[in-house]
């Protein structure tokens, strides 16, 4: 029988497990060809706006397979719920049996997220960063910036949000976390701020345009998981120096990548993954003067590597 374990559970054991070089070595399989990822399943609600992603997968010669489902309800804040849900279901790759079933509440999607863009900074962001630029306020906001701390240490927050009320709250959180917060009236002001630029919303319309970003700028943008999604104008892409991507084969329908496809600014083929850049680290940034863009839709294999790593260390 399937052992079920819960989110209070999971937190305590992620918060002693070293995961950055875990998930790091699920980008270099997955650019190894090792992992086998179906398209993302995907449901998408109007009323109230939300979406929900069934991920899955495995990798080769390895002892298990996942499946996870998220949740993304944007207006649950206003409910007093977390806007993220989720769980993930960890199998036996030889027999197909249900190991473990881990209601993490989509905790575990946060964690990884928040550490693949600390894994595009290590190698893509300018080495010397003195202030982090933010659009968002929510969970990712915040985990986003937290992850940096090992990579990118960087105590100086440059913020945009879309509600007074929640920039609020965010600066108070960060504060509490011992970092100063400036809060910013537009996304351009951010940009105009910082050198390592974050984007963390749902939002359906672009946020930064090329003229909004500085030389020698790094943006990890994650919010686009969705085809109805994109934080960047097309000519950030189209002027970006290097276009890294989180899966190829992703990005053709989702993410930012995606939009500057479509729009004919972009060819597809000239994006790298960030598994080839953790291989290979020099195909990452080679000049303090680059603009760097990574496309973040969030792919498996960091699901399998999260969810191996916690069943692991609960025994």
């Amino acid at each position: 029988m399937a052992t079920i374990y819960e989110r209070d559970v999971i937190e305590k054991v992620v918060a002693n497990l070293p995961l950055l070089g875990t998930i790091e070595d699920g980008f270099a399989a997955h650019a190894q060809g090792r992992v086998v990822v179906p398209p993302v399943g995907e449901l998408n609600f109007q009323d109230p706006p939300g979406d929900t992603h069934i991920k899955y997968g495995y990798i080769k010669d390895d002892d298990v397979f996942v499946i996870k489902i998220a949740s993304g309800f944007y207006e649950n804040p206003t409910r007093g719920l977390e806007s993220g849900s989720g769980c993930m279901l960890v199998f036996s790759q030889e027999t197909g049996q249900l190991y473990s079933i881990l209601l993490d509440e989509g905790y575990l999607t946060d964690v990884r997220t928040a550490l693949a863009g600390a894994i595009a900074a290590k190698y893509l962001a300018p080495k010397e960063v003195d202030v982090i630029g933010v659009l968002g306020t929510g969970v990712q906001a915040r985990m986003q910036v937290l992850a940096l701390a090992d990579v990118r240490p960087c105590k100086r927050i440059a913020v945009w949000g879309r509600s007074p009320d929640g920039a609020m709250r965010y600066l108070q959180a960060m504060e509490g976390e011992g970092y100063e917060v400036t809060l910013c009236d537009t996304p351009a002001d951010v940009a105009a701020q910082a050198k390592l630029l974050i984007t963390t919303t749902p939002s359906a319309t672009p946020l930064l345009n090329a003229k909004d970003v500085q030389v020698g700028t790094h943006i990890t943008a994650m919010g686009s998981d969705t085809p109805g999604k994109q934080e960047l104008a097309v000519d950030v892409i189209a002027r970006a120096d290097l276009v890294v991507a989180d899966s190829r084969s992703q990005c053709v329908e989702r993410g930012e990548i995606a939009k500057a496809v479509q729009a004919g600014v972009f060819e597809l083929d000239k994006a790298i993954e960030l598994g080839e850049v953790v291989q290979q680290p020099s195909l990452g940034r080679t000049s303090e003067n680059q603009i760097t863009v990574a496309d973040l839709t969030g792919v498996a294999h960091q699901d399998i590597q999260i969810a191996k790593a916690v069943v692991e260390a609960l025994g």
